[in-house]
């Protein structure tokens, strides 16, 4: 049986009980982190925690619980657990309190949940490349916090799979964003691009080992805005994230292909790049 993270304890799933007045489930007044693992050894743990706790800070939660303290439980959690390949979800609610807007830090106490799902590497999709959408973003403007509010991403999402697309690439008019579930890059002239880390992105921890390889390659990157018109005529275009790691996109759906409808060769030395630093944990 699964052992989850409770706060500080370690559970069976038939053990775990969540309040109906916690605001995670009333208002999505949270935050949430997925963690990768390969052979029993995590990617980029200290990172994501990073983010995890600088999320709960933007939306004024104060976890009594530390960087070193993550660290140490989410080791625990993956050594009590058989799985040997997955993610590791987690998620901080503000606790539980009788339903009101308005919060009093005082009285509440965060609640620390986390548990691991066996997932398989998306070799298949990221040797042949998927296809995408373009769907406006209609998420609010705090993308940047890795926030339990996920109905704009759940709904795009949704409709890219209805058209039998992989992913939904978003944009605000004509400035392209990023994708429901991932950052997006495109290849053009040489260089990489990719959107500002701003407040209407998400600085993915992927996206951030991206251009860590693109500078140990000597690749040129610009962060910088991209248009749906610069996309569209791209040489290449990936999506990056912690679970689907690096997907080319040779199909924008109703639009056009990219790169002749195949994996481009900047797309599949970066994946070689980042295959490398997976068999160095």
């Amino acid at each position: 049986m699964k052992k989850f993270l409770v706060n500080d304890q370690f559970l069976d799933e038939n053990e775990v009980k969540l309040s109906i007045y916690d605001r995670g489930y009333q208002f999505g007044d949270g935050v949430y982190e997925v963690i990768r693992f390969y052979n029993k050894k995590y990617f980029k743990l200290k990172e994501h925690l990073i983010r995890y706790i600088e999320s709960a800070r933007k939306i004024d939660i104060d976890s009594a619980l530390d960087l070193e303290q993550l660290e140490s439980m989410f080791e625990e959690l993956l050594n009590r657990n058989s799985i040997e390949n997955g993610y590791v979800y987690t998620q901080l609610t503000r606790g539980t309190a009788p339903r009101s807007h308005i919060y009093n830090k005082e009285e509440l106490k965060p609640h620390l949940i986390a548990y691991v799902e066996e997932a398989k590497r998306p070799l298949e999709l990221m040797e042949k490349g998927a296809s995408a959408i373009l769907h406006e973003d209609e998420r609010w403007t705090k993308c940047d916090i890795k926030s339990l509010n996920l109905l704009g991403s759940v709904l795009a999402k949704t409709k890219a799979n209805k058209d039998g697309a992989f992913e939904a690439i978003l944009h605000r008019g004509d400035i392209v964003t990023e994708g429901s579930v991932s950052n997006v890059f495109v290849y053009k002239h040489n260089k990489l691009y990719t959107s500002p880390a701003n407040n209407l992105i998400l600085n993915g921890i992927t996206r951030l080992t991206i251009l860590e390889i693109a500078k140990e390659l000597g690749i040129e990157v610009e962060e910088t805005t991209i248009t749906v018109d610069f996309l569209l005529s791209s040489d290449e275009v990936f999506t990056s994230a912690t679970v689907s790691e690096i997907t080319p996109i040779i199909e924008i759906k109703g639009k056009s292909l990219i790169g002749h409808g195949k994996p481009g060769e900047m797309t599949k030395l970066i994946q070689t790049k980042y295959e490398e630093k997976i068999k160095q944990l």
